[in-house]
């Protein structure tokens, strides 16, 4: 059958006339492909046109020609709208009831017409599907009309298509980049706390030993006059000097430790030998204390020393939280196969949520004659160590402590 002219086509200037609003539509890809739709109906005469997008278990349609209530999703027109996916074949029907091998199509239809919406790809994507209530036959030259207008859907579905990965890809890639650069803002100024505080660290710790010197020989001095013959008034105010002179060495001995947290010494370590000896010193002073273990203990490399000051420090602020006859609860958790915890539970006034966040920042103190700096020391050498240090306080737990080291 020869291909027919544009001139002999039925309403030939009404179908340039809605190719040439297809060609310059300002409109988006809805009302775009709904008047495809109008337009086949219209050139076809038949009852209902629809563009649907189809996958291997959906038919979606996307316009119609007709109002629908609400988008029709499923099987609408059954295996006839299945073939033409399938096959990339147009399919016309005369009258359903006399071809019932394409099964059943929509109540009420008899004729239908399904052209494939083929991408560049050669992809079949959906179809336009016109159908009538009465049995009509589809001349080739309305098969030519329909596949026209099937092309257009295709090429702007496959667009759309394009259009829409590619704004994915760059929400993507704007939610990555700004993660990328807030992590570097957060690493940055993490860079900059270490330098400032490394660099407090020696200038604390250059004073120190300026400091230290002639404060040891001031100690002795006054120690030394102890024992000499001296009127009351007189010893109330030296026992003062050598008590405020032990604070200052006290002071210049964790300046010291915490400017020199890197420094570890690591050999095998019995962690729970050496919680227990700290809960034992804090117990001998007259405060209640307990330890549980929850899983089998292994050994594993770390500064002894070091961690004992680790525990001495939280311990001595739990103490000071409580009163002597509350129960402070210590927990060693090794069920994690990389990691133990050790976790300082009491039962003391809750922590405000931000000092909370402060209180491992050295110099900072909630406490009259604290130096700010028993904590500050904990999470440099806990980090020393590569682990963390999480504190907690809430209502139902109370304020809990937890240290968290690497045992692999």
């Amino acid at each position: 059958m020869s291909t027919p002219t544009p001139s002999s086509w039925p309403n030939a200037q009404r179908l340039l006339e809605i190719l040439h609003s297809l060609s310059y539509r300002t409109t988006d890809l809805s009302n775009y492909l709904k008047m495809i739709a109008d337009g086949v109906s219209e050139l076809l005469r038949v009852d209902w046109s629809v563009v649907t997008l189809c996958d291997t278990s959906n038919e979606k349609v996307l316009a119609s020609s007709i109002d629908l209530d609400g988008v029709l999703e499923g099987s609408l027109h059954g295996r006839v709208t299945s073939y033409v996916v399938s096959s990339g074949q147009i399919l016309a029907i005369e009258d359903i009831q006399k071809q019932p091998e394409f099964g059943k199509m929509s109540v009420g239809y008899r004729a239908y017409l399904g052209v494939p919406l083929r991408t560049s790809q050669d992809a079949v994507i959906g179809t336009i599907c016109s159908l009538h209530r009465q049995p009509r036959k589809f001349e080739a030259n309305e098969l030519k009309i329909v596949e026209m207008f099937a092309e257009r859907a295709a090429i702007s579905l496959d667009n759309y298509s394009l259009y829409e990965r590619e704004r994915h890809f760059h929400q993507n890639l704007e939610t990555e980049i700004e993660l990328r650069t807030q992590q570097l803002r957060d690493a940055q100024l993490q860079l900059i706390k270490k330098e400032r505080l490394a660099a407090i660290g020696q200038f604390s710790a250059s004073i120190v030993h300026e400091i230290r010197s002639p404060l040891t020989t001031i100690g002795g001095v006054l120690r030394h006059l102890q024992k000499i013959a001296l009127p009351e008034l007189s010893k109330e105010r030296l026992g003062l000097a050598i008590e405020e002179t032990d604070r200052l060495e006290r002071l210049m001995s964790e300046i010291l430790l915490f400017a020199r947290p890197d420094n570890l010494q690591q050999f095998p370590v019995d962690l729970e030998n050496l919680v227990g000896q700290t809960v034992e010193e804090f117990q001998a002073l007259g405060q209640q204390m307990s330890c549980t273990t929850i899983g089998s203990a292994r050994p594993f490399q770390a500064d002894p020393d070091k961690l004992k000051q680790v525990f001495i420090n939280i311990g001595r602020n739990a103490c000071e939280a409580v009163n002597r006859s509350d129960l402070i609860a210590w927990r060693i958790d090794w069920s994690s196969p990389v990691s133990v915890e050790i976790s300082i539970n009491n039962g003391g006034e809750l922590i405000e949520p931000e000092t909370l966040m402060r209180l491992t920042e050295p110099f900072f103190s909630t406490k009259q004659a604290g130096t700010g700096l028993g904590l500050a020391i904990v999470k440099n050498i806990v980090e020393a160590h590569q682990g963390k240090i999480t504190i907690s306080s809430t209502p139902e737990t109370k304020t809990t402590v937890s240290i968290h080291l690497p045992t692999g």
